[in-house]
């Protein structure tokens, strides 16, 4: 069917692909223009490669030695992070701290009894307080879920509630507070009041507090000689002077209970050491012995003797040092000691539980009796308090309590509001995780790891860089087998790139700055031996003990290797030399002028900064795009008015043959018909 000739239809002489053929030798120029276009598209992306490497060595390099440089972060080291941790600023100084967690900083979290899914809160106005903030709203009655939509979000960030399933079939209403520490205590008044403590929430106290009154008509001296007086008051502050003692009644006893506290704050004075040294007695007192005189001659008597016996020196009171200066008196006759006090100038505050001390008794006095022989104590703010109670409430179901972290640090008890402390070491942020039985060490240090890190980072930059170089610049496929680190599909790319470049000599001289750069000399000032990559177990030929000595190709590529143990050591002992090994100021002037970071820096400048090297070689690749893209318009233009006339003659020469065609055809009749009439 191919064969049969349609007029109109089909050319006679297949003249579309004649033409088509005619067109193909015509394009090749074209042809060519266009793989040109691709091969420099490629080229354009090479040096992009090229580039992004360059930037991302430049960044690795500058990291080391710029104002962020690693060698000045800090990071805190504790030998118990589940108990107390650290953060450091790069302005903390490196130093080792003790610290025990007493106790970690919590807010209130208290649970109602289980409630009926259809309890409802009534209408009221509801109170709330933490601490001196007061939360307040009228609610219109509703459902526990409603009461806790309002609560919520007039609360925002001081206190919210929610409802806990502990019973099936039931929900309990909790309610916290947002706020950490004692001074941040969860109140109820008003309507909600009430409502915790029909909730069973919280219940109600008949007492809760029993301050103790410092003052002369509350507090009696015990001893002293008569018109001497060991004692001296301030405001609700009792000084008890050395070997003096006092007692203030509590009226009515009190009996002790789980759940009561003794609070007070305490300072001593030191005194000097006022003991006489006993000098011996003078004796007794002898008058002149007298004389006589007669005819002008006087005769003196012979004094008087009265025989001493030998002086000894008494002994010395000895001294005294008794920190365990309160005690409770109670109502069976009964004492109980109150643990030792803290030596301290300024006042400090302590807090025991009564039941530790009184063990369930009444409590009938408390009593001051200072033993020191060199030591005067000031006692103020004494109290006896549930420190559970809110507001003459008490929690029925409290999840939490109320209270301050207490950390001490190198035996010094600090007290905070908040687990996170940051004004105790200047540029250390620390916080309180949970109570620790036993110190914690915790230390500020450079960061070590961090350094390795960069340092690891600008090796990796630096080989990826030589890698690409050595692979664009030779076509040599064991280059790509050497660099055993690439993915299949990494080593496939750089196939592609095989000897791209060859010759290219801008490539092949900053390769071999950047090799010079890896193995010169650095000025340190910190260790004058230091002075080398090498010297910290970085090189171009890193050899490990008992490694092969052979012959080995890949090591003359120019990359770099890390020796970690020798990278390690060197961090340990060496990390302020280090630091000026990559970046360091020889003249004072505070800018960098020597160091590996610093020079490899600065060859990678010209390559990548506004209209550098590598801006440069895509311009030019760019700019014979253009020409490539112009001429194949040219050419299309060529090619199409070629096209055109190959048509136009063809179709010419088809409409001829065609007339030619019919004519032969009315030829051919004409004759046949001549050829009938004369037969006739």
């Amino acid at each position: 069917m191919s064969d049969i000739y349609v007029p109109g239809v089909k050319s006679r002489f297949n003249t579309e692909k004649l033409i088509e053929d005619l067109m193909k030798v015509e394009r090749v120029p074209k042809d060519r223009a266009e793989q040109n276009i691709e091969r420099l598209e490629t080229n354009k992306s090479y040096w992009q490669d090229i580039g992004r490497r360059f930037t991302t060595l430049r960044e690795s390099a500058r990291l080391l030695y710029s104002f962020q440089n690693p060698f000045n972060d800090r990071i805190v080291r504790s030998s118990d992070e589940g108990a107390i941790t650290g953060i450091a600023t790069r302005e903390a100084v490196e130093q080792e701290r003790t610290f025990t967690v007493k106790q970690v900083a919590q807010a209130d979290r208290f649970l109602s009894s289980p409630l009926d899914d259809s309890y409802r809160v009534e209408e009221g106005n509801y109170r709330f307080t933490v601490g001196e903030d007061e939360i307040s709203f009228n609610f219109r009655g509703g459902s526990l879920r409603d009461f806790i939509e309002v609560l919520n979000r007039r609360g925002k960030d001081k206190i919210q509630a929610s409802l806990i399933t502990v019973k099936q079939g039931t929900k309990s209403l909790l309610i916290e507070s947002k706020i950490t520490g004692e001074g941040q205590g969860l109140g109820f008044t008003g309507d909600a009041e009430k409502l915790a403590v029909q909730s069973g929430m919280m219940e109600r106290l008949s007492e809760s507090r029993r301050e103790v009154p410092l003052s002369t008509s509350t507090v009696k001296e015990l001893s002293g000689s008569p018109g001497q007086s060991f004692l001296s008051f301030g405001k609700n502050t009792l000084t008890v002077g050395a070997e003096g003692a006092a007692t203030t009644a509590i009226a009515p006893g009190l009996r002790s209970s789980p759940a009561l506290v003794l609070k007070f704050e305490t300072s001593t004075k030191l005194l000097e050491n006022t003991d006489d040294i006993p000098q011996p007695p003078p004796g007794p007192e002898i008058p002149p012995p007298g004389s006589i005189s007669y005819g002008g001659v006087t005769i003196e008597n012979d004094p008087s003797a009265v025989p001493i016996p030998p002086w000894e020196t008494p002994p010395v009171p000895p001294r005294v040092d008794d920190m365990g200066v309160i005690s409770l008196t109670f109502s069976d006759g009964t004492t109980g000691i109150v643990p030792p006090l803290e030596d301290s100038h300024s006042f400090v505050a302590s807090q025991y539980r009564l039941d530790d001390i009184a063990h369930g008794k009444t409590i009938v006095s408390v009593d001051f009796i200072n033993r020191n022989t060199h030591r005067d104590v000031s006692i103020r703010n004494v109290e006896i308090f549930d420190p559970n109670a809110r507001g003459g409430l008490k929690p029925s179901n409290a999840v939490s309590n109320a209270q301050d972290a207490i950390i001490t640090m190198e035996g010094i008890e600090i007290r905070r509001p908040s687990n996170t402390i940051d004004d105790l070491i200047p540029g250390v942020t620390l916080t309180a995780r949970s109570p620790s039985d036993y110190p914690i060490r915790l230390g500020v240090e450079p960061d070590r790891e961090g350094v390795k890190d960069a340092i690891i980072g600008l090796v990796g930059n630096y080989n990826r860089l030589m890698a690409e170089i050595n692979v664009l610049t030779r076509s040599d496929d064991k280059l790509i087998q050497e660099l055993t680190y690439l993915t299949a599909d990494e080593q496939d790319a750089l196939k592609k790139k095989l000897g791209a470049f060859t010759g290219d000599s801008s490539l092949s001289q900053v390769k071999n700055n950047l090799q010079r750069a890896a193995t010169s000399p650095y000025p340190t000032s910190l260790d004058r031996d230091l002075a080398v990559l090498a010297q910290i177990g970085i090189g171009t030929d890193v050899r490990r003990s008992g490694g092969s000595t052979g012959y080995d190709p890949s090591r003359l590529r120019g990359y770099m290797e890390i020796d970690e143990k020798i990278l390690d050591t060197a961090l340990q002992t060496k990390l302020p030399a280090i630091a000026q090994l990559f970046g360091y100021d020889t003249d004072g002037d505070l800018i960098v002028d020597s160091g590996l970071a610093f020079a490899i820096e600065n060859l990678s400048k010209p390559y990548v900064e506004s209209g550098g090297i590598i801006a440069m070689k895509t311009g030019t690749v760019d700019s014979q795009i253009t020409q490539e893209e112009r001429k194949i318009q040219t050419l299309d233009r060529q090619l199409a008015a070629k096209e055109a006339a190959l048509k136009s003659q063809y179709g010419q020469m088809e409409g001829a043959y065609n007339r030619m065609d019919r004519m032969s055809t009315s030829l051919d009749q004409f004759s046949r018909q001549n050829s009938g009439n004369n037969g006739r």
